[in-house]
C-alpha cells in the first residue's frame, strides 16, 4: 500500500459513469458550459466506447415518440409506461423524458447510426416505440460525440477508474473517491456538483448460467450497483428498491426476444403447443385494472409463462419457424417469398449479431435453424435497473412546468434530477420510478440531468464545501485494505483460496447470490419468497456484511471485485428490506410473496421508498403518495 499515489482531480461538475446516461449528461452539460468558465469531467471504470448496457450493440433504439410522422402522443406514452408498471410511476419524469428524446434520436442519426426506413424514408418501427437500427457500433457513435463534446470546452475524461464512494460534507455531496484499475493511484474528486449514472446491478441474484456459462448474464456482468451504492452511501433517499426487473430471453445465451414479438409476430407456446397468453388469460383478473391493460404488463406476461412452468407444461418454445413462414407467405408470388424468407433468415440474425453474439453462437453450435424449428426461451435471474422495465433507484425531485397543484410538493423540491441530497444529480439506472427510457431515454435523462447540474454550479456552486483531509484519507485506507489483508496473511495457507482471515472475491459474491437466491426470490425458488424467508435473509446478510470487512484483492482487478460486491450487498438489502415492507405480491412474474400472493387495492398505490444513515448503520422505510400530472386516466 506505499507504492500508492494521491492524484486530486478539482473540477466543477463531475460525471461518474461511462453509458449512455454520462454519455448525455457530457453532451449537454458541455454545450451549456460552453464560455462559462465550468470545468467537466467524466471518470469510468471501463472505456467510453464499450461502456454501459449498450457496450456490444442494440438492434433497435426502444424509445422513439415519432411526434412528427406518427399518431403517437406523449400521453400516450406515459399510458403505456404507468400501466406496465401496474401504476407505479412518476409520470412527471417520465414525461420529460419522452418530450425530449425524438431529438436525442435525431442526434444519432446525424452522428451516424444507421436506421433502418421503409422506401418512402420513414423508420422502420419494430413496435409501437421502437426503431430498428443497425446498432453494432451504437455506443462507439455516441461515445465519440461526448468525448467530442467535452474536448470543445476543456473538459476532462480519466477512464479505467473505478468510483467507490460519495464524498459529502454535511448534508451536501462535494465529490467521489476512487481508485484506477490499472496503476497505484487513488483518484480524490472534489466537485461543486455530482452527477452519477453508473449503471443497475447484475450478479445480485444467482444465475442461471453456470460452469463455463459463469457470469453470462442478460443485463451487463460489470453493471454492479455503483449507481445504487453511491447514492444509498450518500444518504440520498431510493424508490422502487422492491423491483427487480425479471426479462424473458433466449434460453442460456440470454438472445433477445423483442424483434421477434414484436417485428416478427411470433408467439410462444407451451411443450403442449398451447399459447400460454390465452390459456391462462383468466389469471389477469386477479391483478386489478392493471391485469387488463393493453399491452399487458411485462410482468403479468412472465407470470403466465411462469404458470405453465409450474404445471409442468414446460419448456416454453418461441415458434421462430411459424413466424418466419407466416410472413413470408404473405408474398404475392413463389419467387418474392423466397427473396422474403432469404431476407427474414438475415434479419433473425443480424438481431443477434448486432447485440448478443453469444446467442447466434449458441444457434450455430446447437444446430438451430430459425426458420426451422423453434427455440427455447426463460425468465432470467432478477437485475436492479432503471432504465428497462424495472424502476430501481434514487428519489430525484422533477421537472417544475410539469407539475400539478397536487403532485408539486411531492415531486419537486429543487434542480430537476437532483436527489434529495444537495448537488448530487442522477440519471439512466440511477434515478427510479422512471421505466422504460431504454438508451435514448437514457441519453435524454443524461441531457436533462446534466443542464441541471449545470444550473445548480451557476447559482449555488459558491456554497460548495471542501473536501475534507481526513475523511478521504479515512476512505483511502478503507478502500486500499483488501489488498493489505492479502499480503499479510496470503502465506499461511499453500491455498490462497482458503484462509480463515480473509474471503475472495468470488467467494463473496457466491455467498451473496445464494443468500438472495435462497431467500429473497431467486430462480431455484421460482422468484417466490415471504416474510420469514426475507427475515432470515437480512440475518445473513447482516453476516455477510461483517464478513466484509475481511475481504482480501491480491491485484487491482480483485481490489475492483471486492468493492462491487460491498455495493452488490448494499443493493441487496435495500431490495430485501423493501420487499418486507410491502406487505403484498408487487409485480408477479418480477417476485411472489407467497406469504401474501394477492394484490392489495386499497394500499397499492404508494412508492415505496427508504434511505440509508451510513454513521447510524440505520434503514428508514418510507411511504410516498402515487399522484399523477393528469387523472390516470388519459384524461
Amino acid at each position: 500500500m506505499t507504492n500508492f499515489s494521491t492524484k486530486v482531480v478539482e473540477t466543477d461538475l463531475l460525471i461518474c459513469g461511462g453509458g449512455m446516461a454520462a454519455c448525455g449528461a457530457a453532451v449537454e452539460a458541455s454545450h451549456w458550459a460552453k464560455d462559462r468558465g465550468i470545468k467537466i469531467t467524466l471518470v469510468d471504470k471501463a472505456a467510453m466506447d464499450r461502456s454501459g448496457a449498450v457496450a456490444m450493440g442494440l438492434s433497435a433504439i426502444n424509445l422513439y415518440l415519432d411526434h412528427n410522422g406518427g399518431s403517437n402522443t406523449l400521453r400516450d406514452y406515459v399510458d403505456y409506461v404507468r400501466n406496465d408498471l401496474m401504476g407505479i410511476t412518476r409520470e412527471d419524469l417520465v414525461a420529460n423524458i419522452a418530450r425530449h428524446v425524438d431529438g436525442t434520436v435525431h442526434m444519432f442519426e446525424k452522428w451516424g447510426l444507421p436506421i433502418w426506413k421503409d422506401d418512402q424514408g420513414r423508420y422502420v418501427h419494430e413496435g409501437r416505440w421502437q426503431v430498428m437500427i443497425s446498432g453494432e457500433s451504437y455506443k462507439v457513435i455516441v461515445a465519440e460525440a461526448a468525448k467530442k463534446a467535452l474536448a470543445e470546452t476543456g473538459g476532462e475524461y480519466i477512464e479505467r477508474v473505478f468510483i467507490t464512494h460519495p464524498l459529502v460534507e454535511g448534508d451536501r455531496c462535494v465529490g467521489a473517491i476512487g481508485f484506477s484499475v490499472r496503476e497505484n493511484t487513488v483518484y480524490i474528486f472534489k466537485a461543486k456538483a455530482t452527477l452519477v449514472a453508473m449503471g443497475g446491478a447484475v450478479h445480485v441474484f444467482r444465475p442461471r448460467s453456470t460452469g463455463e456459462g459463469l457470469g453470462r448474464s442478460w443485463y451487463p456482468p460489470f453493471n454492479s450497483a455503483g449507481s445504487a451504492f453511491f447514492t444509498i452511501h450518500a444518504g440520498a433517499e431510493m424508490t422502487c428498491q422492491e423491483v427487480r426487473f425479471v426479462p424473458v430471453r433466449f434460453k442460456d445465451a440470454y438472445g433477445p426476444v423483442g424483434a421477434w414479438f414484436l417485428l416478427f409476430k411470433s408467439i410462444a407456446t407451451n411443450a403442449l403447443g398451447e399459447d400460454y397468453m390465452k390459456t391462462n388469460d383468466a389469471e389477469l383478473d386477479k391483478w386489478g385494472p392493471y391485469g387488463r391493460a393493453k399491452p399487458t404488463p411485462a410482468n403479468l406476461r412472465n407470470w403466465l409463462m411462469m404458470l405453465d412452468i409450474m404445471k409442468g407444461k414446460g419448456p416454453i418454445q418461441m415458434r421462430t419457424e411459424d413466424a418466419i413462414r407466416r410472413i413470408s407467405e404473405q408474398s404475392p408470388d413463389p419467387k418474392s417469398a423466397a427473396r422474403k424468407l432469404k431476407e427474414l433468415e438475415s434479419e433473425a440474425w443480424e438481431d443477434f449479431l448486432d447485440m448478443t453474439i453469444a446467442q447466434a453462437l449458441l444457434w450455430a453450435s446447437t444446430n438451430v435453424e430459425p426458420e426451422k424449428k423453434p427455440s427455447e426461451i426463460m425468465a432470467c435471474e432478477p437485475y436492479f435497473i432503471g432504465s428497462h422495465s424495472g424502476a430501481s433507484g434514487a428519489w430525484v425531485s422533477g421537472a417544475e412546468d410539469l407539475q400539478t397543484a397536487t403532485t408539486k410538493s411531492e415531486y419537486c423540491w429543487g434542480y430537476t434530477n437532483m436527489t434529495t441530497v444537495p448537488g448530487l444529480f442522477a440519471a439512466g439506472d440511477a434515478s427510479g420510478a422512471s421505466s422504460h427510457k431504454f438508451s435514448s431515454g437514457s441519453f435524454t435523462e443524461g441531457r436533462i440531468a446534466g443542464k441541471s447540474a449545470i444550473a445548480f454550479i451557476l447559482e449555488e456552486g459558491g456554497k460548495a464545501k471542501q473536501v475534507s483531509d481526513a475523511r478521504a484519507a479515512e476512505l483511502t485506507s478503507e478502500i486500499l485494505k483488501p489488498l493489505a489483508t492479502f499480503s499479510e496473511h496470503a502465506g499461511m495457507t499453500t491455498d490462497p483460496d482458503i484462509n480463515p482471515k480473509y474471503v475472495r472475491p468470488k467467494q463473496f459474491m457466491q455467498r451473496l447470490q445464494k443468500v438472495m437466491d435462497e431467500y429473497a426470490g431467486g430462480v431455484s425458488c421460482q422468484l417466490a419468497t415471504s416474510a420469514k424467508q426475507l427475515e432470515q435473509g437480512l440475518t445473513l446478510l447482516s453476516l455477510l456484511r461483517e464478513d466484509s470487512k475481511n475481504l482480501a484483492a491480491a491485484d487491482l482487478n480483485e481490489l475492483m471485485r471486492c468493492w462491487e460486491n460491498v455495493h452488490r450487498l448494499h443493493q441487496a438489502e435495500a431490495h430485501v428490506r423493501s420487499v418486507l415492507h410491502r406487505e403484498e405480491t408487487r409485480w408477479p412474474g418480477y417476485y411472489l410473496r407467497s406469504d401474501k400472493p394477492t394484490l392489495d387495492q386499497a394500499n397499492w398505490l404508494a412508492f415505496c421508498n427508504c434511505q440509508y444513515d451510513q454513521a447510524k448503520n440505520e434503514w428508514k422505510m418510507i411511504k410516498r403518495p402515487v399522484k399523477y400530472i393528469t387523472d390516470g386516466n388519459g384524461g
